[in-house]
């Protein structure tokens, strides 16, 4: 059986040979890195931003049962319904129950990662329902079968001829490479799902305690549609998504638009506080919020590493990470790509299965600088890499520790070594890059460091 791992190099290698892909990632990532900075610097102190962000939301996260408690009360006073769920499956179930007791058949889904994470489509489909992507990103990639890219931008390493080419097979369309017209046909094929749903289903950015608000942040308007047309409603949400006070909104929306996209605001920022009351004239007549755990306090009791918790989902990491750029979205097989799912996904899914996302990395440190809220994320790749030999480490391992180990405590024998390795490099050109060749794994790719005729020890005693 095919290894998460194995599946991860497999992949990793077949894409960083592909240099159009490569390429495109590239050019988009240069075009949000110089709108992020722009809006950067409108912040009368960035810095200053993330310090009180961090802050916000580690006083949440760290008292995160009063918080949701908080919230819980508040919507369900307002007729709002809430369920608890353990575990994936638990949160699937209750939403295909709900579904079924309301006699639905058709779903409008507006974009939620936290229903990628559980496989709601998948589920949703298997017991019969008709499930429709809004998000015009998310709404291609179901067309074609394929997970969501990125975090943030699900469709982004497409072309238009890519996109046209699935419309003109899916929908029927007319060939065409103007994005607008590409926009055209995905909206008119959408509105008349909007209309004809019988539940909408979205996720939620934010949580707000104070108020029993779920707060959505989008730039097409879908969430909106999705959220208010359908005579039902279902949130589903991580349980670290709550904020505290309603005003924390005013930093964490520009916030959230500037390290995720590279906007002063997203263009629509909603907020919901329950099913439609008697003196509203719109909205659904009931609302279902399903509050989803499934792991994460166990991720909150580790010390150490729970402010990986604080995560808003903006994708700033993925966007500077060059390990992401190289091997791209799908090589993950994960969720949650890049820095920060290399993070979350061991302790999500198991550490010694996914432990090589913690590996794939160059601990540049440039997704720690990059995230808004300030979650130590190359250390907690570090982190995972401990824990993961601690845990279980392979014989190999063990055996080739001790022998460095050994190695470090017999100097003599290091200076012998070092001898011999000057000697055999020698011989190396002979069989590098070939399989025989036992730095392969190395050399494959980059050159081997040459031993030096000379250790400094030798040369400091000469002098």
């Amino acid at each position: 059986m095919e290894t998460a791992a194995h599946k991860f190099k497999e992949d990793a290698k077949r894409v960083t040979h592909d240099l159009d892909h490569r390429a495109r990632i590239s050019d988009a990532m240069h075009g949000y890195e110089k709108k992020r900075d722009d809006y950067k610097s409108r912040f009368h102190s960035w810095q200053h931003a993330r310090d009180e962000a961090s802050d916000i939301k580690w006083e949440a996260i760290n008292h995160l049962d009063k918080y949701l408690t908080e919230f819980t009360e508040k919507i369900e006073a307002r007729g709002a319904k809430v369920f608890w769920a353990s575990n994936g499956a638990q949160a699937a179930e209750r939403i295909v129950e709900i579904v079924r007791e309301k006699n639905a058949k058709r779903i409008i889904k507006s974009k939620t990662m936290t229903g990628e994470e559980i496989h709601l489509g998948e589920a949703l489909g298997n017991a019969g329902f008709e499930v429709t992507e809004s998000d015009l990103g998310e709404y291609i990639v179901q067309l074609r079968s394929e997970p969501p890219y990125h975090l943030v931008f699900p469709a982004m390493h497409l072309t238009r001829y890519q996109i046209s080419d699935t419309f003109q097979e899916k929908l029927g369309s007319e060939s065409t490479d103007n994005p607008e017209e590409l926009t055209d046909i995905a909206r008119r094929e959408l509105r008349r799902r909007y209309c004809n749903a019988d539940i909408g289903l979205s996720g939620a950015n934010f949580l707000i305690a104070e108020t029993g608000m779920i707060s959505i942040t989008e730039n097409e308007g879908n969430a909106r549609l999705s959220t208010s047309l359908p005579k039902t409603h279902i949130v589903l949400a991580g349980i670290e998504k709550v904020l505290p006070k309603m005003e924390d909104l005013a930093l964490f929306l520009p916030m959230l638009a500037t390290a995720g996209s590279g906007q002063q605001l997203t263009c629509y920022n909603t907020l919901i506080g329950g099913p439609r009351q008697e003196n509203e004239v719109d909205g659904p007549e009931e609302m279902h919020v399903i509050l989803l755990d499934n792991r994460r306090t166990e991720l909150l009791a580790d010390a150490e590493q729970r402010d990986a918790l604080h995560c808003i989902r903006c994708g700033a990491c993925l966007n500077v990470c060059p390990i992401f750029k190289n091997v791209g979205g799908h090589t993950y097989g994960t969720t949650y790509q890049g820095p920060i799912g290399s993070v979350i996904t061991p302790h999500l899914r198991g550490l010694q299965n996914w432990k090589h996302l913690s590996e794939a990395s160059s601990l540049c440190g440039a997704c720690t600088e990059a995230c808004p809220v300030k979650i130590d994320i190359h250390h907690h790749l570090l982190h995972n890499r401990r824990n993961a030999i601690e845990e279980k480490s392979p014989a190999s391992e063990r055996l080739l520790i001790k022998a460095f180990v050994y190695l470090m405590n017999h100097p003599a024998l290091y200076r012998k070594l070092l001898r011999v390795g000057h000697a055999m490099q020698r011989l190396h050109p002979i069989v590098k890059g070939s399989k025989i060749d036992p730095l392969y794994p190395w050399t494959q790719t980059r050159e081997f460091p040459k031993v030096a005729p000379r250790s400094f020890k030798d040369y400091w005693s000469s002098r």
